[in-house]
């Protein structure tokens, strides 16, 4: 057992040797104060206020008007006082008008926002037969939420917020499994079925009447790169989505001159590079199986070459 010397000596051998390697490579956040970031926590609780808002989750209609206005005061402080602490990271003077001017905006945006809403609502219903009511939809469905904080977080990257909308996201993410990136363009009337592993990169665009099942990618096939070898940003890497078109489970669409026409319907599993014509359906070619009777003797043989066997 080690003696009070001995542990106190490895405690300080091992905070100068963490000490010299935060000198040597120190944290892109070492020159901001802590206390000065942006909180996940905080900004959690500003989706809680929005989610009240957005989906009505008030009292009796009487008291609804005040009760609005509690939740709009309380809103409006935590999004100046985040939005302040995420725009010090880049600029050092005008944050607090900034961040008021910010807020401003996104707050007279909120009656869009919740029409737009209701129609992805309205999608899931109509898109999923084992719902029973909306208010089912509200309370339990992942994909609207993601999709809610998405409309949310992309309100505030038009503007162009820093920080903020990326942490909405990684929050949505973190709870449903589906990563949508603030900067996509996602029209009215969208559904995310199931949902978990949905990936949606920044510069997807997907029109209206929209659905896609869990696993979806909707990814970049590759970066441009510039002279010294770095990516290239802000180009169009991801790939369109027009109307009413449905995407089955783990679909892989990928790049930015991809898209896939209206009306058309994309089989679960496939890979998709190129563009596809308006009402197409696009599917794997069936699989041939192998079954057996009897047990697990000769098994490898049955598998014996099959290298990407799916069913």
């Amino acid at each position: 057992m080690m003696n009070n010397s001995t542990q106190t000596s490895d405690v300080d051998k091992i905070a100068n040797n963490i000490a010299s390697s935060i000198n040597a490579t120190p944290s892109p956040l070492a020159k901001h104060d802590v206390e000065n970031l942006p909180c996940m926590n905080k900004v959690e609780k500003i989706l809680g206020l929005l989610v009240q808002l957005t989906f009505n989750q008030v009292c009796e209609e009487e008291s609804a008007t005040l009760k609005v206005e509690q939740i709009v005061e309380e809103l409006s402080e935590r999004l100046i006082d985040q939005i302040e602490k995420a725009v010090s990271v880049y600029v050092e003077s005008d944050r607090d008008q900034t961040a008021r001017q910010y807020v401003r905006e996104f707050l007279n945006r909120i009656p869009d926002l919740r029409t737009t809403l209701m129609t992805d609502v309205q999608a899931a219903y109509d898109g999923d037969a084992a719902c029973r009511c909306k208010s089912e939809i509200i309370l339990c469905y992942p994909g609207l939420y993601a999709t809610a904080v998405y409309r949310y977080a992309h309100e505030l990257y038009r503007q162009g917020v820093p920080l903020i909308p990326r942490m909405m996201a990684e929050s949505a993410h973190q709870k449903t499994g589906i990563d949508i990136h603030p900067g996509a363009i996602v029209g009215h009337h969208f559904f995310i079925d199931h949902g978990t592993g949905v990936v949606i990169g920044e510069t997807t665009e997907i029109g209206n009447h929209v659905k896609i099942y869990q696993g979806v990618t909707l990814g970049a096939i590759s970066f441009q790169r510039d002279e010294d070898g770095a990516i290239v940003k802000g180009l169009k890497r991801h790939p369109t989505i027009e109307d009413n078109v449905v995407i089955y489970a783990n679909a892989t669409i990928l790049g930015g001159r991809t898209t896939i026409g209206k009306d058309c319907v994309i089989g679960s599993n496939v890979w998709i590079t190129k563009s596809v014509d308006e009402n197409t359906t696009v599917v794997m070619e069936k699989p041939k199986l192998r079954m057996r009777t009897g047990g697990s003797e000769g098994l490898e043989d049955d598998f014996d070459g099959l290298t990407n066997f799916s069913i």
